[in-house]
């Protein structure tokens, strides 16, 4: 199956970096860090393969199902680490130097699966670590607004296929960001988000 024909998108494979300007933290987009072919083949394989989960919140007197699938791999309650994740997971510290313990998978099967505006929540050792985000799918806008400064511009980042985004230590203290919902005809996107829980072990 041929998926996401953006070939013009692909020079070669070539990874392009890019360093966002972003005050009191580090913002860092490596595009088609992975093949066309390579971003494929984890998509088919992460798509069939992955228990994926519909997750609830509470929403005053309701149960409300979020907009997107999950999964959570590694740590002390996650599943255990996949070949596949394991190499998704490798390419990735050797890009960007940070070693991972846990990932969370979401599924966004089509353009009304969103993500809110939020930062991520503090992990059980309470300090915030650096956030490895991989995207294999539809292009996705990731926006990100400071929490105070309304001077610092927002941030509008497409995620294409096969890209990696690496998120400082301090993003989640000073910045939120969100994925919006989209009225174009759209297909799923995966995105694994790798974490540090200090209080984790790789399982």
């Amino acid at each position: 199956m041929k998926l996401f024909d953006d070939v013009a998108l692909f020079d070669a494979g070539k990874p392009r970096f890019t360093e966002f300007s972003l005050p009191g933290t580090e913002l860092m987009l490596w595009e088609q860090l992975y093949t066309k072919e390579a971003a494929d083949r984890y998509f088919n394989t992460l798509l069939s393969s992955t228990p994926w989960k519909q997750r609830y919140r509470k929403m005053y007197d309701k149960k409300i199902p979020d907009p997107r699938l999950t999964a959570f791999y590694g740590g002390e309650t996650g599943l255990l680490w996949t070949e596949s994740l394991l190499e998704i997971k490798q390419k990735i510290e050797e890009t960007c130097g940070v070693v991972f313990n846990c990932v969370l998978l979401n599924y966004y099967r089509n353009g009304n699966d969103s993500v809110a505006w939020h930062s991520d929540t503090l992990p059980a050792d309470c300090k915030h670590h650096a956030i490895g985000s991989v995207t294999f799918g539809e292009t996705r806008h990731f926006k990100v607004r400071h929490k105070t400064d309304n001077a610092v511009p927002q941030l509008d980042i497409p995620l294409m296929h096969g890209s990696f985004l690496l998120m400082g230590e301090t993003m989640q203290d000073h910045y939120e960001h969100h994925v919006p919902k989209t009225a174009k005809e759209i297909g799923g996107r995966i995105n694994l988000t790798f974490r540090i829980d200090e209080n984790s072990r790789l399982v």
